[in-house]
C-alpha cells in the first residue's frame, strides 16, 4: 500500500482545525486497513515532518432513509497524528 492510499484526505472541520492550532495534532480520513505504523510513515513522508503520536477511530457507518428504501453508509476510519514539538505545521487548509 504506498502513501497516497493510506492517507485519504484531510478532515477540515472546526473540531479538527482546532485542534491543529492548539494541540498541534492533524486529522486524516485513512485507509480502512491502514495501522498506526503505515498512517505515521505515509504522514511524515507526505509532509516532512515528525510524527510524536498517532490515534485511530473507527466510525461505523449510519443507517440512513429515502422513504420506504433503507441502507447504510460506508465505515470509515479516521486518524489523529500529533506532531513532535518544535515541528512545522503543514498548510492543507488555506482559505
Amino acid at each position: 500500500m504506498n502513501i497516497y492510499e493510506v492517507v485519504r484526505r484531510p478532515i477540515v472541520t472546526e473540531k479538527g482545525l482546532t485542534k491543529k492550532e492548539s494541540e498541534n495534532t492533524l486529522c486524516f480520513e485513512v485507509n480502512s486497513d491502514a495501522n498506526k505504523i503505515h498512517i505515521k510513515a505515509a504522514v511524515e513522508k507526505l509532509f516532512k515532518v515528525k510524527v510524536a503520536e498517532v490515534r485511530v477511530l473507527n466510525n461505523e457507518g449510519k443507517l440512513r432513509r429515502r422513504g420506504r428504501f433503507a441502507g447504510y453508509r460506508s465505515d470509515w476510519k479516521k486518524a489523529y497524528v500529533k506532531l513532535k514539538a518544535g515541528e512545522k505545521m503543514p498548510e492543507y487548509a488555506e482559505i
